[in-house]
């Protein structure tokens, strides 16, 4: 059983360094990211899918949200619930919100579908349709998403990004990212007292206090790295205790919501990885692979044998 565990782990390992499979040659590419430690300022391309969601009438940014293809973007119901899609811009390709952005675009807003449970806690999403579709560029990519059974295991490195509050009342001009560890759902409940159901994904530091979203960031994209490729896990929606030590953050999950975003995206379809997401241990470090993990177990032996 051990033998066979080591050839499975190690030919896991292996197809990682060839590439995932399934992956688009657009989502969740990010050439200008080359950031490796978090809580600081962002830089032009790091997170190309990034939008951030903007109120005409008060001019400011009030939310976060993903490109998740040419047309639609992702975010949390509570951005959008009370305020008119008459009176919503999206900026993309923005770093600053006072700065130049020479590589912004802006949308008004065509439609807003929030999801048919958005009053319950665990499943507050909402997909923004854009008043016309975006080219895309080094600096605007569509993020891939999660496809449904995707797993993110304890300690899985993650970031989040987006404009929200840094100090209390202070909110920053230039995008803010920080790097964040997925918490299990099991340790996570132990906080929030058995609320946390399999709709909810969770991240942050349970043992010391750490850097995280806080208000102004709901509909931040949760995104893991797969090989080259960024995968959206999670959208953030609880700014209950900003990082505060022993209370994770809430995300809701996206890959429990596969079906209700394909549904409405359908002319422009999002790509989804279509494997689940599996752990492997290595070295101390969570490496991510896109590979059904029993078909692995059983190919990797056979080809073994010729050697």
């Amino acid at each position: 059983m051990k033998f066979n565990t080591v050839f499975c782990v190690a030919g896991a390992i292996l197809l990682n360094i060839a590439g995932g499979l399934g992956q688009s040659d657009v989502c969740g590419e990010a050439p200008l990211n080359t950031k490796i430690i978090g809580g600081q300022n962002a830089t032009a391309g790091s997170w190309p899918w990034q939008a951030s969601i903007n109120s005409l009438p008060s001019g400011h940014h009030v939310c976060s949200g993903s490109l998740i293809n040419k047309e639609w973007v992702l975010t949390a119901v509570y951005c959008v619930q009370n305020i008119n899609a008459s009176d919503i811009v999206i900026y993309l390709g923005r770093l600053t919100q006072n700065g130049s952005n020479p590589f912004e675009i802006s949308r008004t807003v065509a439609e807003v579908i929030k999801h048919p449970k958005y009053d319950s806690f665990d499943s507050s999403l909402a997909l923004v349709k854009l008043s016309s579709s975006v080219t895309f560029t080094d600096y605007i990519k569509p993020v891939c998403l999660a496809a449904a059974g995707s797993i993110f295991v304890a300690g899985t490195e993650s970031w989040v990004t987006g404009w929200g509050m840094v100090n209390e009342g202070k909110y920053p001009d230039i995008l803010q990212e920080v790097e964040v560890p997925v918490v299990s759902n099991t340790e996570c409940n132990k906080t929030y007292e058995g609320s946390i159901t399999d709709n909810f994904i969770c991240a942050g530091f349970l043992k010391a206090e750490g850097k995280a979203p806080c208000v102004r960031d709901s509909g931040s994209p949760l995104v893991t790295k797969q090989g080259s490729v960024w995968i959206q896990s999670g959208v953030f929606i609880s700014a209950f205790f900003c990082g505060y030590a022993g209370f994770p953050d809430i995300y809701v999950r996206v890959s429990e919501h596969q079906d209700w975003i394909s549904n409405y995206t359908s002319s422009s379809e999002p790509e989804l990885v279509p494997q689940p997401i599996v752990s492997v241990f290595d070295g101390g470090s969570n490496t991510l692979l896109s590979f059904p993990l029993a078909l692995m177990c059983s190919i990797v032996p056979l080809i073994l044998i010729f050697f």
